[in-house]
């Protein structure tokens, strides 16, 4: 209601919510898009934060050395995991669950190697642009699933922070074309406006498809009815995958117990699956059960620049860990769809699809919508300094925002930096 006590139109009730959703969230929405941006970029910020890393040159061979290594350093490991050079990482970055360790990430060890010797790099300790990724959607010092769930909460509020904004501004795209340096609120006003209608696609885009990442943790009610609360098949249909698929286990009807046996040399297994599948680039080797007679050895092909292909429906291969036979072969199968709409926007947002040119735009559009953030909190401020003089002193309210401006953005920048 305005002050004469009339209805507010649609416009006027929109630039409401558009102001306080923004404002309430905003600085957290600020952190969010500020290290997702940084994402872009996780493994060259990896890569840069461990120059020991550089010493890695790839070369033929780097799957039959890291397997050596690994046989004397993990002998008694439940599983092995290998990630070979790329064209963005160039070390090998090895992975194993020793015997009896915890479930979950925290019973697993790595390791990175030199890609042509298989050596172990003495890598320092830090989580690099991992850190940063890993802060965009689950925040830190507290349990992953609340972070989640507060990111999650927070991209509802920038949806609407966009839509209402959008609503809001009737000369939305004039104002695009429109700057007046050193006007004050003006200015201010000119930059919000400016980008956020300079990659607004983007920020549509990137604000539903984080909120499609999150679907099965916000929305888990309609999986749970169709798939009676089994999760396991509602994601192996998602992805377009039978029950079926390879996971990493031979044989139905194995027994549970395991007795030694020599692991078969990988370089066949990659010379069979060459064969089979011609122009196949393996990117990760899989071992279940090494060195006994229940070992099997799964080869995943590298990422796919396709838009359309969800993150785990690349070629898989599993052989045989003894003879070196393969045992189960999947075929990459197109998408439905439904689903060819849904990878098409979590690929947009993931840009693990990206060469380089794509990936610097897809940062530069992030860095946009970073200062749309930034520059929204800014101008709450300088909107309300008329009332501040009118007044005579600063309201609580007021200080606590110039406060938590500071802090956020440039207490936030200055963190990321150190």
């Amino acid at each position: 209601m305005r002050a004469d006590g009339k209805a507010e139109g649609l416009r006027q009730s929109m630039s409401w919510l558009h102001t306080w959703s923004g404002l309430l969230l905003g600085w957290l929405l600020y952190a969010v898009f500020f290290t997702g941006t940084l994402s872009y970029f996780v493994d060259e910020i990896d890569d840069w934060m461990r120059p020991e890393l550089h010493a890695s040159v790839p070369q033929a061979g780097a799957a039959e050395k890291a397997f050596s290594t690994l046989q004397t350093l993990a002998p008694g490991a439940s599983n092995w995991s290998v990630q070979l050079p790329s064209a963005r990482q160039t070390a090998v970055e090895v992975s194993w669950r020793p015997e009896g360790a915890p479930p979950g990430r925290e019973g697993i060890r790595r390791a990175h190697l030199d890609a042509g010797t298989g050596d172990v790099l003495p890598v320092r300790e830090t989580r690099g642009g991992s850190f940063l990724y890993r802060f965009h959607f689950e925040l830190y010092a507290m349990p992953r699933i609340w972070g989640r769930w507060i990111v999650g909460i927070a991209t509802m509020v920038m949806l609407v922070a966009i839509i209402s904004g959008v609503i809001t501004h009737k000369k939305i795209f004039t104002d695009f074309f429109t700057f007046r340096p050193r006007k004050g609120q003006r200015s201010w006003l000119d930059a919000h406006n400016a980008t956020a209608v300079l990659a607004l696609p983007f920020h549509i885009v990137i604000t539903f498809s984080g909120l499609l990442l999150l679907m099965t943790m916000l929305m888990p009610w309609g999986a749970q009815a169709v798939y009676d609360g089994q999760p396991q098949r509602f994601n192996a249909e998602r992805r377009s995958m039978p029950m079926g698929a390879p996971n990493g286990e031979r044989g139905e009807g194995r027994q549970a117990r395991s007795t030694p046996a020599p692991l078969a040399p990988i370089a066949p297994i990659l010379a069979a699956a060459q064969a089979e599948y011609p122009g196949l680039v393996v990117g990760s080797i899989s071992v279940q059960h090494p060195q006994t007679d229940r070992a099997t050895v799964e080869l995943r092909a590298q990422g796919s620049d396709s838009l359309l292909l969800n993150r785990g429906m690349g070629q898989r291969l599993v052989f045989d860990g003894v003879t070196g036979a393969m045992t189960a072969g999947q075929p990459v199968r197109p998408p439905s769809a439904v689903s060819a709409v849904m990878n098409s926007m979590v690929s947009v947002h993931l840009g693990r699809f990206a060469d380089p040119a794509v990936r610097w735009l897809l940062f530069l559009s992030g860095v946009v919508g970073t200062a749309m953030a930034a520059t929204g909190l800014v101008l709450w401020v300088v909107k309300r300094q008329p009332e501040r003089r009118k007044l005579g002193f600063t309201p609580r309210g007021h200080r606590l925002v110039e406060v938590l401006n500071v802090a956020a953005v440039a207490g936030l920048s200055v963190a990321v930096a150190t």
